[in-house]
């Protein structure tokens, strides 16, 4: 039987409403996981409005999801962690999205690791 984990698209990712660490195959052929990028949100600006700072609030964290999602064009298994509810925010955003509604998705908290820490925390989830 072939090794099911072969060719299997899977990535994780820790983060938090300001950084996002994404973990995946170094490439197509690769049984290791590397960090294939890191995507920053800015934030949203100072703002009298409560209703206009929550909205561009709103907008900012899709837009910081779209970065995100665009690091994975691909996606069979992903598992997200970070230290508040984003992740879980995050999970329901790839549902929501046609080209991600069949990934098999789970979530965790932690703390805040090193990339090192992350790659090995992302092998032994999916080893």
């Amino acid at each position: 039987m072939m090794n099911q984990k072969k060719n299997k698209k899977q990535f994780g990712i820790w983060m938090d409403t300001q950084n996002a660490t994404i973990i995946g195959f170094e490439n197509a052929d690769s049984e290791t996981f590397a960090v294939i990028g890191h995507v920053h949100n800015e934030g949203p600006e100072p703002n009298s409005s409560e209703f206009a700072a929550h909205n561009e609030e709103k907008t900012l964290t899709q837009k910081y999801f779209k970065k995100i999602a665009a690091l994975m064009p691909n996606i069979d298994d992903i598992h997200v962690t970070g230290s508040g509810q984003i992740q879980e925010q995050f999970i329901h955003y790839l549902a929501a999205t046609p080209q991600y509604k069949n990934v098999v998705s789970t979530d965790s908290t932690s703390n805040k690791m090193s990339d090192e820490n992350l790659i090995i925390f992302i092998g032994k989830h999916f080893g």
